[in-house]
């Protein structure tokens, strides 16, 4: 395969835009302040889960007023697929002690709520001094455990996105706006 064709395929998935640049870019400095003025000068811990939270993490950091620290975990249940295993898998800790931060967790997406309950329940052992969890994306028709974000940026459908840090099968991550995948 050349490479227009492949570039041919990687257009074709792309069903529909739907939520775009802008749009993204309004939301993060509205929870920039947001979260800014929750912590009225506090510092915090950003917690990225990785890799679909990344963009994300990235523009929201710059876009928050208060002294902030960042941190990556990488958690994971979907594997190479659309659909999540059901499985969540903790491939990267935290490399630091969690104790004296206020930490706020930032995901990409919450879905079936089992990765986000898994990794709230192992950070709140760690004894943070608060924890928050802000998503770009929630699709609250999918959970299989109670689980609500303190702050969502978008609530969607039940369709699979990519785009935005958000993946399918690695590939996507580099749109500047969320999409619909055509599967």
């Amino acid at each position: 395969m050349d490479k227009q064709q492949k570039i041919n395929e990687f257009n074709g998935k792309i069903k529909r835009v739907i939520i775009a640049e802008e749009e993204i870019k309004t939301a993060i400095k509205k929870a920039g302040k947001q979260i800014s003025d929750s912590y009225d000068g506090r510092p915090i811990l950003l917690v990225s889960i990785l890799k679909g939270a990344f963009v994300f993490m990235a523009d929201l950091c710059r876009a928050i007023e208060v002294p902030c620290e960042i941190g990556f975990m990488c958690a994971q249940s979907y594997f190479s697929g659309t659909q999540s295993s059901g499985v969540v898998q903790i491939t990267k800790d935290l490399d630091q002690d969690i104790s004296g931060y206020h930490v706020v967790i930032v995901e990409d997406i919450i879905d079936t709520g089992r990765t986000l309950n898994e990794i709230v329940k192992i950070l709140k052992a760690r004894n943070p001094l608060s924890l928050r969890v802000v998503t770009l994306l929630d699709k609250p028709s999918r959970r299989v455990v109670e689980f609500n974000p303190d702050l969502a940026l978008f609530t969607i459908p039940d369709f699979f996105v990519i785009g935005y840090g958000l993946d399918c099968s690695e590939l996507y991550r580099n749109l500047p706006y969320i999409a619909e995948y055509a599967e």
